[in-house]
């Protein structure tokens, strides 16, 4: 099993009924301790500037990340010319950094929803959990490039 940062998985229909019912993740991060990820395939139902907040951004829109701390907007980018402190994940996409220079970015136009997705919420795994629900067919690993990241979902 080829699991690792930079894969893209979809749910079966195993998962049918469930929060992941028709879902594709980006997994962010994979090692020893587990795995994390974000649902690239669904909006959140507020753009960032309903969020009290970032009352005064743009109206950027926003994706349901996963169920796990929804407190918290995160973010994967290809643009650490612009972003300082973002993680590399590989195939030139970045998790996080410097969320002060996004919102600067966003409000003054040089950053725009082909370079950079926004997520209430992720998605994550215990030690080897992920690859156990692989192994029953929970998840399939399917082939994606860095534009199906940034893609607008409607569902």
């Amino acid at each position: 099993m080829n699991l690792q940062a930079g894969t893209f998985i979809r749910s079966t229909s195993a998962l049918n009924s469930t929060y992941f019912e028709d879902t594709t993740i980006y997994i962010s991060e994979h090692n020893v301790q587990g795995a994390m990820g974000f649902v690239i395939s669904r909006a959140f139902n507020h753009a960032l500037n309903e969020l009290v907040e970032f009352k005064d951004s743009i109206p950027f829109p926003l994706y349901e990340g996963g169920p796990v701390d929804q407190e918290h907007i995160f973010f994967l980018h290809m643009r650490p010319d612009l972003i300082e402190q973002g993680n590399r994940i590989g195939n030139g996409i970045y998790l996080g950094g410097d969320f002060n220079q996004v919102l600067e970015c966003l409000n003054d136009g040089t950053l725009g929803p082909d370079h950079i997705k926004l997520f209430v919420g992720y998605c994550g795994w215990n030690k080897d959990e992920l690859e156990a629900e692989i192994t029953e067919g929970s998840w399939e690993i399917i082939e994606g490039n860095n534009s199906d990241i940034f893609r607008s979902y409607i569902n």
